[in-house]
Parts: C-alpha cells; sequence; structure tokens
C-alpha cells in the first residue's frame, strides 16, 4: 500500500511502561490496604485508559464504592506523574524504525489512552520532539480507544486519509480502534497482549520485531 502515515500506540508498542504503571498502581493499593498484584498481572489490565486500570486493580468491594475508586485514581495520577520514565524505555529498534520511517518521509503520530501530558512527556523524552508529527494521549471529554475519535483526531490534524494510513499496536483495543477507523491493522509481538488476542482481535498483519514493519509499507 501507498503509506504516507503511520499511527502508533504508545504503552507496549513504542515503549515498555508496564514496569512503572505496575510499580504507580501497587504503591496505592498498598496505601489502601489492598492487596498488590505481580508485574505481569498488569498486562491484562492496562489498555483501556488509567481509570479502567484502577478499576480493574481494585478488590471487587472497593470496585462498587464510587468514591474508593475516585481517591485511588488520584493517588495513582499524583505518583505515576512522578515515576512515570522510572523503569520505562523504547523497545529494541523502535529508535532505528522511526527514523528509518521519517527518512521514508512519512509522518508520525502516536494515539494513546494514556492520559495526554504524560503519553507527550515520554514521546518527546525516548524520541525527542521532530520525529512524531501528532501525539494524542486521553484528553478530557474525548472517548479513550477503541472509540476512533482520537484517530480522526490525528488525520484530521495531519490532513492525512484511511486509505494511506496504518495503525501499529499490540491489544485487541488497538486492533478493534484500527477496525472502526477503517485502517489496516499491525499487531506487535513484543508488546502486552499475546498474539492470540492479536488475531482474534483481527489484526492484519503480525510482525514480531520493529523492522518487519517497513514490509508492509
Amino acid at each position: 500500500m501507498n503509506t504516507r502515515l503511520v499511527i502508533f500506540d504508545l504503552d507496549g508498542t513504542l515503549v515498555d511502561t508496564l514496569a512503572d504503571l505496575a510499580a504507580a498502581m501497587n504503591v496505592v493499593l498498598s496505601r489502601l490496604g489492598y492487596p498488590t498484584h505481580p508485574v505481569a498481572d498488569y498486562r491484562f489490565k492496562v489498555g483501556n485508559g488509567v481509570a479502567k486500570l484502577v478499576e480493574r486493580s481494585l478488590p471487587e468491594a472497593a470496585r462498587q464504592q464510587p468514591l474508593v475508586v475516585a481517591d485511588a485514581l488520584q493517588r495513582f495520577l499524583d505518583y505515576y506523574n512522578r515515576h512515570d520514565m522510572d523503569a520505562t524505555a523504547p523497545y529494541d529498534g523502535i529508535p532505528e524504525l522511526l527514523r528509518q520511517l521519517k527518512t521514508r518521509g512519512l509522518q508520525l503520530a502516536v494515539a494513546s489512552n494514556k492520559p495526554h501530558a504524560a503519553a507527550v512527556e515520554i514521546v518527546h523524552h525516548y524520541f525527542g520532539q521532530d520525529l512524531f508529527d501528532c501525539i494524542y494521549g486521553q484528553r478530557p471529554g474525548a472517548p479513550v480507544k477503541p472509540d476512533p475519535a482520537i484517530v480522526h483526531d490525528i488525520l484530521r490534524t495531519l490532513g492525512a486519509s484511511a486509505g494511506q494510513t496504518l495503525y501499529v499496536g499490540d491489544s485487541a483495543v488497538d486492533m478493534e480502534t484500527a477496525r472502526r477507523s477503517g485502517i489496516p491493522s499491525i499487531g506487535v509481538l513484543w508488546g502486552f497482549r499475546p498474539e492470540a488476542e492479536l488475531r482474534e482481535a483481527g489484526a492484519r498483519y503480525l510482525v514480531s520485531s520493529p523492522s518487519d514493519i517497513l514490509n508492509y509499507l
């Protein structure tokens, strides 16, 4: 296909943020007197925004108490915003891929369910301010993925068409976002979710290394 824009998910696709997300949530749970979870369990708690992460992490009884959930969410945001890059790092091969895509003249964007300010901070910290043409995280009043609104916003901002765009992500949420946007999807196998989930969610292509993405432009 004649690709002109590549939209990337952030967590589990460009950067491995799992340890920092898990640490922040476990600090909150511990301070509230609730059981914590192994880091690996958070692979299936993240992906739908931080509000959903908090809900999934709390004990069942606590989830039914809106004030408890709201308090835990604020505690998570306060802690994570100060520790969101303690252990986070780009996946091997991602910086090289991004530079190759820019060398080829492609536009690059990020569509993330991470809070917008944190998404921008992490992208700029690890990849600089010149690689990405558009970065959108979760913004107040905007629906989270898999709602396609974030993709539509990116397309409008960059003057791009769905027919010349690829969407790259690591979860069923990403594959569904791409489907609802009418954009071919690439599922990455180095992220948080297993291959079976990506296949079941309808990933158009699957890749095991960042450089494989170059084969589908």
